[in-house]
């Protein structure tokens, strides 16, 4: 089962210590034989270790999901066990135990409890090691969500405000309909006023060259009756012995005064027809200009109308820019988790190449110890051979020194390859938080 982790697996006293250097007590005993109690209480606490949740954190959701139940009773130790569950399979994901299950927590094996405690443990070590990079990414995480939200706020405000202007349009809407209409009807009567002005204007000058003939016609008269008295008053000092003619000339004269005051009476009436047909054409102009008023009322709100249909317009180009950039941020943390994850793998293989040399120097020397000591006892069993035996060790010992030169110079070098992996990793940490605007340092 081991070899299907990563991680070494840690011996009980190690575990045991790692444990008490954090603060909680456990003993050999429970390591070796776990129970459903112990391994809660220690998945709970590692989990808290690196992520900080706790059993009242996680009662919060439960408590809010129940009070939306019929029968809470029924589903409060389930659901609290559940919620616990999933955040220690995401928890065991991160370590790389794929296989995470209750069975882990209810029915705890030895062997695989102690191979998951070795991953919690290299991981908490890893988090502390590397707290500042993962402060820094939880940071900006956090200001990626808060962002999120605030984009979210801004989408519901936005969508409010697209559904009131799209209420109000269609509230105005009939009121539009109704005013292309009117404005249709005010058009066409202004064309058939203003057709009707024209025929008046028409008439108004007509009549004006009519008044002007009989204003003409009346100054003719006026002359006319003056030389007409003139010639009375002429007549009359030179009164001969005729009063027929005088009575004759008389008569004429009043027939044609008569036919005088009567052109005057009728241009007199043309001249008050006049007058007339003006004051109504004023009343004209006045109604031309109150439906100019009311045209311009008109295009002010058609102008108010696409103005609002533009906002609507930004507020949706706004939207979609909103949504392209939280995609973007989306595909920003996706690659940053994807590169961790890589720089995790190749540390993690420099750590098991390292310890897998490490085991096998140990295993050399221990056999090497072992032939040793059969050596030894042979040479006590026979005495006769006691100079063979001691050349023999004499090369023994200096196998050993080889062999031992050997491995340490094996070991150095695998140590000058696993601070060459570390410096790389540390440079390739450096890079991507360069990238991402973050300051790391070396611990």
């Amino acid at each position: 089962m081991s070899g299907q982790f990563w991680f070494p697996a840690l011996p009980i006293p190690e575990i045991v210590e790692a444990f008490s250097n954090w603060g909680y007590t456990i003993s050999p005993e429970q390591v070796a034989r776990p129970s459903p109690e112990f391994v809660l209480g220690i998945y709970s606490a590692c989990l808290e270790q690196v992520t900080g949740m706790t059993q009242d954190v996680l009662q919060a959701p439960v408590d809010t999901a129940l009070a939306t139940l019929e029968n809470p009773d029924l589903y409060t130790q389930s659901l609290s066990h559940a919620l616990l569950l999933y955040h220690l399979q995401r928890f065991a994901n991160a370590a790389k135990i794929r296989d995470f299950s209750a069975k882990d927590l209810y029915a705890p094996e030895p062997e695989r409890t102690r191979s998951i405690f070795s991953a919690f443990i290299n991981f908490v070590k890893f988090t502390e090691q590397n707290e500042f990079f993962v402060n820094g990414l939880r940071e900006k995480s956090t200001s990626v969500i808060k962002e999120r939200e605030k984009v979210a706020r801004q989408l519901a405000e936005v969508q409010l405000k697209v559904a009131a202007i799209k209420a109000r349009r269609a509230e105005d809407e009939p009121k539009c309909e109704a005013l292309h209409q009117e404005n249709s009807a005010i058009a066409a009567e202004l064309i058939s006023k203003k057709e009707d002005h024209h025929n008046l204007l028409k008439d108004v000058d007509s009549l004006k060259l009519e008044k002007k003939t009989l204003v003409k016609s009346k100054e003719g008269v006026i002359q006319e009756t003056a030389l007409v008295t003139d010639n009375i008053d002429r007549t009359r000092s030179r009164i001969v012995q005729s009063p027929e003619r005088i009575k004759r000339n008389i008569v004429t004269m009043g027939s044609t005064a008569a036919e005088e005051k009567k052109t005057i009476a009728l241009a007199e009436a043309k001249i008050r027809d006049l007058q007339a047909k003006i004051a109504a054409l004023l009343n004209i102009e006045k109604d031309v200009r109150s439906c100019v008023e009311q045209l311009q009322t008109i295009e002010k709100e058609m102008h108010a109308l696409d103005i609002s249909q533009k906002e609507l317009i930004d507020q949706k180009d706004q939207l979609d820019q909103k949504k392209g950039e939280r995609n973007e941020l989306l595909m920003k943390r996706e690659r940053v988790h994807k590169q961790l994850s890589n720089a995790q793998e190749k540390l993690e293989r420099a750590e098991r190449h390292a310890q897998d040399k490490r085991l096998a120097s140990q295993q050399t020397i221990e056999r090497l110890k072992q032939e040793y000591e059969e050596m030894a006892v042979e040479r006590r069993d026979n005495d006769k051979q006691v100079e063979e035996l001691r050349a023999e060790a004499v090369e023994i010992e200096r196998k050993m020194a080889d062999h031992l030169k050997k491995s340490q110079a094996e070991l150095n070098e695998l140590l000058v390859e696993y601070w060459r992996l570390r410096h790389e990793t540390e440079v390739y940490m450096e890079t991507l938080a360069n990238k991402l605007g973050i300051q790391v340092t070396s611990t």
